[in-house]
């Protein structure tokens, strides 16, 4: 621990020494006045009492030395005859003898108790200095602000900074300075040092039984099975070295160790949920792709085998529902592909999205356009706030998004699709609105979940499809920092908002106002 302050120190000091010398000089002063007035054996117990009171402040060779001299003093003051060192033997020596044994038992008993609670007090101390510092690691998740932690618990212990190493990863094959964070300048053997101690796990130096002539402790940060960096103290005098600090300063790289070894093993865990997730998505992803592609493809080969045997002797009106339904057959393929792939790339862990600047105007354009080739009744109008600003997306996911939105809004709803864009102080919201049978409210949540579908009220057409489409969406909002949610409409319907951030970018373009569909074409 670090040294008092040398006022606090001094105050110390004086206490105890003060407190004793008032103890006698009152044990003293009460026998001298009680004098003749009572007998020589209550005089000796008012002088038993003086040293016992005495010695709860003063070390045993000192109450031993003033226990022996009141004794002598008493012999000399009291005991007849007095003013001499003459004793009767048969009478008093039996009384001084008793006198002087019982204050050295005494004295030895209260420094024996000083010293447990001397001990206590200070295992107490590191007690707390071990909680704190658990705690303290528990509530950073920076290697740095923790490395920082430990290194001041321990100078406040040692009463200088240690320097250390700690790894980043897995211990590499030989010492590579990169794969480890180091503290303090340590030069080239005190960093071998380090290396050393962290590979074997165990600590070197004066007192360990290892390495005994280095001038320095080196301390293993020990998990369970293996150290994960390990701390240089350097000794002002190697041999004077206090084990007992060593074992506390060993408890405390210990402590460090145990919160690496958690966090590494909550690393591990995590990429291995992350896998097995991964894993089973592609496996869902494999199914409803083998499930679903059936009946496109089977309408797709049914309608290209009629071309082909009976394309002769079919009516135009015919070959053309024919041709139409490959038509739309590849595109239900197509947006099948689009979603599960795209599905399966955001859910990848450290997914880079493909962000440039781009205008709110030119993304619903692109959308209109392609709803156009299945939108024959040009059911979806589109309206856009003036002023909105640029937004950093990755234009062809954000596009993908509108479009799953609008495909489903069509399939929902017979009447009228509302695609508005307004923005707001944080973002730009992009809603889809229509006015459909709605969702019931116990599925509000659960259709942005992977493989679910529509309503079974739902149409068939409505109900085709791996129900990833929601889900991709989802997961495309979330990866541009946004949020994709629904909200029932007033009077009927269903409006899809997608919540985006908006990020300082470049003036806005003028902005049209409302923008129609007739008016992007």
């Amino acid at each position: 621990m670090t040294p008092p302050t040398p006022p606090r120190a001094l105050r110390s000091s004086v206490s105890r020494l003060l407190l004793p010398l008032l103890a006698w000089i009152g044990a003293w002063t009460a026998m001298l006045a009680l004098d003749g007035y009572v007998d020589l054996a209550n005089l000796a117990m008012v002088l038993v009492l003086g040293a016992a009171v005495a010695s709860l402040w003063l070390p045993i060779w000192a109450s031993l030395a003033m226990s022996a001299a009141s004794v002598t003093a008493f012999n000399w003051l009291f005991v007849p005859p007095r003013y001499t060192f003459s004793v009767d033997l048969r009478q008093d020596a039996l009384l001084l003898a008793a006198m002087l044994v019982v204050c050295w038992i005494v004295a030895g008993v209260m420094a024996r108790q000083r010293v447990l609670a001397d001990a206590a007090r200070q295992h107490a101390r590191r007690t707390e200095q071990l909680r704190s510092l658990a705690q303290a690691l528990r509530d950073t998740d920076d290697p740095t602000r923790r490395a920082d932690i430990l290194a001041t618990t321990l100078a406040q212990l040692l009463g200088k900074a240690p320097l250390m190493l700690l790894l980043k990863d897995a211990l590499p094959s030989s010492d590579d300075d990169d794969a480890a964070l180091i503290v303090g300048s340590p030069t080239a053997h005190q960093r071998s040092g380090l290396w050393h101690c962290t590979r074997r796990a165990q600590p070197f130096g004066p007192g360990t039984g290892r390495y005994a002539e280095l001038p320095e402790w080196y301390l293993p940060l020990r998990g369970r099975a293996r150290a994960f960096g390990a701390v240089a103290i350097e000794l002002d005098d190697p041999v004077a070295a206090d084990d007992e600090m060593r074992a506390q300063a060993q408890a405390l790289c210990d402590q460090m160790g145990a919160v690496l070894e958690q966090v590494q093993t909550q690393r591990v865990a995590d990429a291995a949920r992350q896998a097995a997730q991964t894993q089973g998505v592609r496996n869902a992803l494999l199914a409803a792709i083998s499930h679903d592609y059936r009946t496109p493809l089977a309408t797709i080969l049914g309608s290209a085998s009629s071309l082909l045997e009976q394309g002769d002797r079919l009516a135009p009106e015919q070959r053309q529902k024919l041709a139409r339904a490959i038509v739309d057959e590849c595109g239900q393929l197509k947006r099948l592909t689009d979603n599960t792939l795209q599905l399966a790339r955001l859910d990848a862990p450290g997914v880079q999205l493909r962000t440039d600047w781009e205008s709110a105007e030119e993304i619903v354009g692109a959308v209109l356009r392609r709803v156009r080739t299945h939108d024959h009744a040009r059911r979806v109008k589109a309206r856009l706030e003036p002023g909105l600003p640029l937004l950093r997306c990755d234009a062809l996911l954000l596009t993908q998004l509108l479009e799953n939105l609008v495909d489903n809004a069509l399939k929902y709803s017979d009447g009228a699709i509302e695609l508005l864009v307004r923005g707001q102080a944080d973002g730009v919201t992009f809603a889809v609105r229509d006015r459909g049978p709605g969702v019931p409210p116990a599925e509000r949540e659960r259709i942005f979940e992977v493989f679910q579908r529509g309503p079974p009220n739902a149409s068939d057409a409505a109900r085709r499809g791996a129900g990833v489409g929601l889900a991709v969406c989802r997961a495309i909002a979330r990866a541009h920092g946004g949020e994709l949610t629904l909200r029932p409409r007033g009077h009927g319907g269903a409006s899809f908002e997608c919540r985006l951030p908006a990020l300082e970018a470049p003036p806005p373009r003028p902005g049209n106002g409302q923008v129609e569909e007739e008016e992007r074409s």
